[in-house]
């Protein structure tokens, strides 16, 4: 990754031409297959972060950023918005979810 500018990121499709549309020229270039994918990743974690740090208030909107990354890290390994969802309700039936709040401290 230290060929990639220190201070370039990731961003979502329509933020050059909303940078246009403000006055300014965007400094640009496409990822190529291996750039990308380590970008989404590093995306990701962004996006969780900002989760994180958000409010209840802001955390909808943060946490529909993270689900944007994961559909695009899912596609670019092939899979639909479908088949993931079909992953994830296999192993909710197998594992469950988190709906009961289980917290577990080891085991006897």
């Amino acid at each position: 990754m230290e060929r990639y500018r220190e201070h370039s990121k990731l961003v979502r499709d329509r933020i050059p031409q909303i940078i246009r549309e403000a006055g300014a020229e965007p400094v640009i270039h496409t990822a190529d297959a291996e750039e990308y994918r380590a970008r989404l990743r590093e995306k990701l974690g962004e996006e969780v972060a900002e989760f994180l740090g958000a409010d209840d208030a802001q955390a909808p909107e943060e946490l529909a950023d993270v689900l944007e990354v994961v559909y695009a890290l899912a596609a670019d390994l092939g899979v639909t918005q479908e088949q993931l969802e079909k992953i994830r309700e296999a192993k909710a039936k197998e594992r469950g979810g988190f709906a009961e709040r289980v917290v577990m401290s080891g085991n006897r």
